[in-house]
Formats: C-alpha cells, structure tokens, sequence
C-alpha cells in the first residue's frame, strides 16, 4: 500500500506511531529551518513538520499549495500551547523523516477552502475536479453514499430485489420532454432515454417480481432550477398486491433508515395531510411545515361585507408577526408581488394598539368586521395582515407564495419535518381541446369511491380523486407514487378520458395493454429524488452542491464543454441533417 494512514484520521492515541500519508497540500508555512505542511486527504488535515536539512526531506522548501506528496514520519503530540481544537488531529503532528513528491501543482484559479462558495459557481464548475476537493464537498458526496448505501440496505431487508430497467426505450408521455437518441440501424427512427422506470417496473409486477427497487438515472428536457437537473438519480420502487398504505411504510422505513445513517438521528413518524387541506392551509400541495403563518379563511368574517373587494369566492389571509412596521414601498412591493401571481391586488393591514387597523380599506369595514379579522387571525400588536380576495385557488396560491417569501427558514434551519400529502385529484386542469390533464401520470388508478364517476354523465373530473401521494420534506417534494392501474378497461377509459385516440394508445402503450391481459396483479409504488434528499440533509439550497457533474442553470457542462456540435461524419452516418431554430442559433453560456 502507498500508505499505511489516512491524514485526517489520526488521533492522539496514535502516538509514537510511524506512519505513511499521502495527499494534497492544503498550506505551507515556511519558517526557514522548519517547514510546517498541512496534508489533506479526504479525512482531513494533519499537520507535518518537516526539516529539510534531514536526508529525504530536502524537497520540503520548494513545496507549494495543490502539490501531491507522499510523507513518512512519527506522530508526536504537539507542544504545549500549539493544540488545534478546530480539528480533529489537532493534539498530534507528524514529524517527517521523509518526503516524496508525487505530482506537482500550477497554481489554482480560486481558494480551496470555505471562501470557495464564494467564487463564481462558473468557474467552479469548469474546474470542478478541483471543487471536488473541497472538504464541503468530499463530506456531500460521502453523505449522498451513505444515503444511497442506507437505502438499498433497508429495501434488501424488506424484501425487495433491484432490477436494473433500459436506458435506451420508446418515448412515452411523462409530463415533460424526451431526451431523444437517433438510430443508427434504423434510421429516422429515435429512442428517448427514461424520463422514469413507469412502465417497466409495471411489467416487472406483471411478470412476479412481487417487490422491485432500483437507483434509476432518469432524464428529463425541462427548465433547470436550484432543486432539477436534466438528469437525475431516483429511488424507485414497486409493490405487488399492495396498497397506498403499504407503500408509504415501506417507503417511510427507508428514508428513515437513510437519515439515520446520514445523521445518526432517526426521525418520527411521518403524518399526513390530504391534498385539499395542504392547499387550505398551506397555498401548495408541497408545504413547508416548519413555520406557522398558515392561511386564514376569512369568508365567514365577511360573508356579509359591503366591501366590493371582498364579495368574491374566497377571502384568505395571513398574520406575519411583528411586521406592521414595514415600510409603505415594501407594502408596495408585496402588491406587485401578489399581482404577478395571479391576485388582482392585496389587501393590508397594520395591527395596532388594542386591535386598531390601520389600512387604506379599512374605512369600507364594519366594526364588526375590524374586529373580528383581528380574531380570526389571531393578530396582534406590531403584526402584518396580508388578504387576497378571489377565485379560491388563485387566493391560496398566491398567499402560499408570499408565506414562503417572508417566512421560510434556511434549508439548514428548523429540523427534518416530513409530510406524506394524500388523496391528490386525479386531474389538475384542462387542456385547449378541453380533455383533462393528469395531475401525476396516466396509469394512476382513481379513488376507489370515485371510479364509477368516469363514466357518470355531466360530472366534473376536476373533483375525481387519485389513489397518489406525494412525500414532502421542509417544503421539498421528494417524490410521488400512487396505486397503479392494473385493469385494462381502467387504463384505456383514462386514455379516452385524455383525448388518446385508441390507435394512438395501442401505438405508444401496446405492449402495457397486452400486459394487463394476463392476470396483471394489483400494485402500487413511489420514486423520489436522492438529490433532493441529499441536499436537504447537506443543508445546501441547490442540488448541484451534492451532485459530483452537474450541469449550470442554462444546462451547460462548463468543465467538457457540452452541448456541442456533432461532426458531420457522425451526423451522416446517422442520415440527420440539422436545422437549428432562429432562436436557438446560440450555445448556451456555460458559465451560466
């Protein structure tokens, strides 16, 4: 072995050990007869003193910060009055009977250290070979294979047996865009990487496999943000002869058994909330539950009102403590903010002494009405009353936006509070053509109590509940599941119901169809992003600090270059001719 140690894993109890380190050179201090080094690894830090008069050490004076060594030497205490509490070897050093360079170093673009964050993420991306370094990120990815680790344990000791699926399948209608592969056997022909394992964990249930999981790497074409990436890894998994209930036990064990393992505390039981209730109270079907400032409904208040703004399907409200002092342009500021979601305004007040409102409206309220919204709310004096009058779910939704404007805590702060959101509806809204549109993914099994509303004349579809639910964390969606479809009528009257014409339906979903011809049992599953887990349990606010590559906002890998052009033998021999769009006629910015 090249060496007989990790750097950071030495202790005092390692006294009067010898001892062979290798590693990076953190820094350098060099006080003439003796240099000091501090030797990294992917343990930690330990520092060498090094005297270059001594045989095999005479490299040390040209040593510099990055360069690769190789150190031999005895671990001593340190001296009286030079402890480093910081660190974890910060009683012992080593002093180094011999020094070896194993690769130099030019110097780095940019600190290696915990003023990295700082840099532009741009640069730290084109040189994330270096990033990687970082003790920030060495202890990311070592939590995310904790976690990965912890997961595929805990679904081995449940039964579960992983089966890898395609990369390589035909494109399907998941909600977003297919990343597409050309044919070179079939030309003209394209196969579309998996935006997730759907299917095909659907037809391991049909063929036995009773319990299936996977760490699948999907891949979707959609707009990037802090917590999505094109491409993504995903914990997947499905369930035969098994229901919501079953699933989401199974599902809570191992997540529970990963955040254990990642950090040494196991969480509670996970409630649960329907999906109506979370839109009531929280504005959004993923809440954060680790601050109140939930919505009032204030319809009862003014069920009666004169106030024209107020005589609307729905009035809602939210209490931000201590906020009434809030400057006249910050009010102004919400305003716009309300407005650009969707409120045709909003509505403030300042609670004073005694429940007085001061507010522009408050003249057009009854006193009745003056007092009982101070009630309702529970407000106080010095606090903030925010109120948007409407259509219910544009009410809900814009409040739920401005609660997490003014109250949601850092990721980092507030604890791990997991939330299962059940009994989501089946459709989310209408297309042009006035089908409706599936609020998860078509194969969706509905409410047991609302299936014979499929076929019921003049019902609203918008009402018909979904057996789906969705695992929520500090206002995170982790991830969906729900019980499938395994009847074939079933599935082929939701097709109809989406406007699937039946050859359209036997085109894309043949081979699932003819599945459930033949004794398909009932099953039930979930997915949810590693990353996003990950992240939260890092207390980053951007899933690209727990992923080793990723790619920028505007999709460009800074550090190969990619997207790129392809030569033209490649495209030739693959018969594609490329006719780049007038507004794509630019590469992305891969410093974005």
């Amino acid at each position: 072995m090249m060496r007989s140690h990790r750097a950071g894993s030495l202790r005092a109890s390692d006294d009067g050990s010898e001892v062979t380190l290798c590693g990076w050179v953190d820094s350098r201090r060099d006080h003439g007869g003796v240099v000091f080094l501090d030797l990294r690894d992917v343990e930690g830090i330990v520092q060498v003193v090094v005297d270059p008069s001594r045989a095999g050490c005479e490299q040390a004076h040209r040593v510099r910060g990055e360069w690769v060594l190789r150190v031999v030497g005895t671990v001593k205490r340190r001296p009286e009055g030079t402890v480093n509490p910081e660190i974890g070897t910060g009683e012992i050093e080593v002093a180094a009977s011999g020094l070896e360079v194993l690769n130099e170093s030019e110097p780095v673009p940019f600190p290696l250290d915990e003023h990295a964050g700082e840099v532009d993420e741009g640069t730290r991306l084109r040189y994330r070979y270096l990033d990687l370094r970082r003790p920030a990120m060495q202890l990311n990815l070592l939590l995310r294979s904790r976690v990965n680790s912890s997961l595929r344990d805990s679904m081995s000791r449940q039964g579960f047996t992983e089966v890898e699926t395609p990369m390589l399948i035909a494109s399907t209608p998941e909600g977003a865009r297919d990343f597409v592969v050309p044919s070179r056997l079939s030309p003209g022909s394209f196969y579309a990487l998996p935006q997730s394992p759907q299917l095909f964990k659907q037809l391991l249930m049909v063929g036995g496999v009773d319990r299936y999981f996977q760490l699948a790497r999907c891949l979707r074409d959609e707009d990037l943000r802090a917590d999505r990436q094109f491409e993504f890894v995903q914990y997947d998994a499905e369930m035969s002869f098994a229901g919501a209930d079953d699933v989401m036990e199974v599902v809570g064990t191992a997540v529970a058994d990963a955040v254990e393992a990642a950090t040494g505390e196991r969480p509670g039981a996970f409630p649960r909330m329907t999906w109506h209730q979370a839109q009531e109270r929280y504005g959004t079907d993923k809440p954060d539950v680790r601050f109140g400032m939930e919505l009032v409904d204030l319809g009862p208040v003014f069920a009666s009102t004169g106030f024209r703004a107020f005589q609307a399907e729905a009035v809602k409200g939210i209490r931000v403590v201590g906020e009434g002092a809030a400057s006249r342009s910050r009010l102004d500021a919400l305003t716009d903010r309300a407005k650009g979601l969707g409120a045709a305004g909003l509505v403030w007040m300042r609670v004073g002494e005694g429940g007085a409102l001061e507010s522009p409206v408050a003249k057009f309220l009854s006193d009745d009405e003056r007092r009982d919204v101070v009630s309702a709310m529970a407000a106080e004096p010095g606090d903030l009353l925010l109120m948007v009058a409407g259509e219910r779910r544009v009410a809900n939704h814009v409040l739920g936006v401005l609660r997490l404007d003014l109250g949601r805590p850092p990721v980092s702060e507030g604890g791990l509070r997991f939330l299962w959101v059940v009994d989501f509806p089946l459709f989310e809204g209408l297309a042009d053509d006035g089908s409706p549109v599936p609020a998860h993914h078509p194969f969706t099994m509905p409410h047991p109590d609302d299936l014979a509303l499929l076929d019921a004349e003049g019902v609203d579809l918008l009402g018909v509940r979904s057996q789906a639910y969705d695992l929520v964390l500090n206002g995170w969606e982790l991830g969906s599941g729900s019980v499938r479809i395994h009847r074939r009528d079933v599935q082929e009257r939701i097709f109809t119901l989406l406007g699937i014409a039946p050859e359209t339906a036997r085109e894309r979903f043949g081979f699932l169809l003819d599945a459930f011809r033949f004794g398909a049992p009932p099953h039930a599953g979930f997915a949810f992003g590693v990353d996003r887990l990950v992240a939260i349990l890092a207390g980053e606010e951007n899933i690209r600090e727990v992923i080793a590559f990723p790619k920028t906002q505007s999709g460009a890998d800074p550090l190969t270059g990619a997207p790129g052009p392809l030569d033209p033998a490649q495209l030739r021999e693959l018969g594609l001719a490329v006719a780049v769009p007038q507004e794509a006629t630019t590469r992305p910015d891969p410093e974005r």
